[in-house]
């Protein structure tokens, strides 16, 4: 009996949704690995970052795009909001994500962008384990069923991984046929540098209060590969000279506590031991100086 060939299949999915949605969180969940970084503050996400998923005969590239908003006031916001529109023309796929039985006017925003393309776009309603009481979700689904001729709606939670195989079996359908793009043990696009630096910026934005988070950005001077060790130098970019004594922290407390957990995560991603040494430092209004923005990494 003559065995039938597998079909190979290789295609893009944008995860679009406004901040907060928990878009990292499912990346990271599908890829059982911490690529995106993840807090509870909004625009946590800045960069386009594509996870690599390879099953048998399937690979999926799956683009984790910063939150989109529709007030953008300064450079930055207006480059996140354009990075995650961009990808939109680039992939096979749309995952719109949304949390729970919320809907918000920046949800609606997007899916006005969304309704302007052809591609399928699936809506996925994130954080529904937190949704109280759950014979709210249902009425809210069918509710969402109206907004679009969405290619399909799916609830999950991300945080417990609940029904994100489902969500990987069902895009997988909507992946045209061809060869693979990446290796098939290939994770991300990103490099170590890349990595390291968001694992500091994650840190910041999850030990650091009130507004600094947002003023903080994070650049790799050195990244050293020895035989057992791995060398990094960072520095810590902020906006205003007194945010800095934030960051350190008194008797530099903080600083070291940044560096630490950093240390620790990298040492986990890379398996090997890490020396990490952090600066701070001030350029004035890089968040909204374009060019600015782009000295610090900040490419389209």
């Amino acid at each position: 009996m003559k065995k039938e060939s597998v079909i190979s299949r290789c295609g893009y999915v944008a995860i679009i949704g406004r901040p907060n949605v928990g878009k990292s969180t499912l990346l990271n969940a599908i890829l059982g690995q911490k690529i995106s970084i993840t807090s509870h503050k909004p625009q946590t996400t800045r960069h386009r970052i594509l996870g690599i998923k390879t099953i048998g005969a399937v690979q999926t590239i799956y683009v984790d795009t910063p939150g989109m908003h529709r007030q953008a006031k300064q450079a930055i916001n207006r480059y996140m909001n354009r990075t995650a529109l961009q990808v939109l023309a680039d992939v096979d796929v749309v995952g719109f994500v949304v949390e729970g039985t919320y809907w918000t006017p920046e949800d609606e925003w997007i899916l006005d962008k969304l309704k302007k393309i052809t591609k399928p776009v699936i809506l996925i309603v994130n954080k529904v384990d937190l949704v109280k009481p759950k014979a709210q979700l249902l009425p809210h689904l069918e509710l969402l069923n109206k907004k679009m001729a969405f290619a399909d709606i799916i609830p999950l939670s991300a945080r417990k991984g609940e029904n994100v195989p489902e969500l990987e079996n069902l895009i997988a359908k909507f992946l045209p046929e061809g060869p693979h793009f990446f290796p098939d043990d290939q994770l991300t696009d990103r490099n170590d540098r890349f990595l390291a630096s968001e694992m500091i910026r994650e840190k910041i934005t999850r030990l650091v209060h009130e507004e600094v988070p947002y003023a903080a950005t994070v650049e790799i001077e050195e990244f050293k590969e020895e035989e057992k060790l791995i060398r990094i130098s960072a520095v810590i970019w902020l906006e205003r000279e007194g945010q800095k004594a934030i960051v350190i922290g008194e008797g530099g407390k903080q600083l070291k506590d940044i560096g630490r957990r950093a240390r620790l995560d990298m040492e986990k991603m890379f398996e090997q031991k890490v020396f990490l040494k952090l600066w701070v430092r001030v350029k004035e209004n890089w968040s909204d100086d374009e060019r600015a923005l782009r000295s610090l990494g900040y490419e389209e």
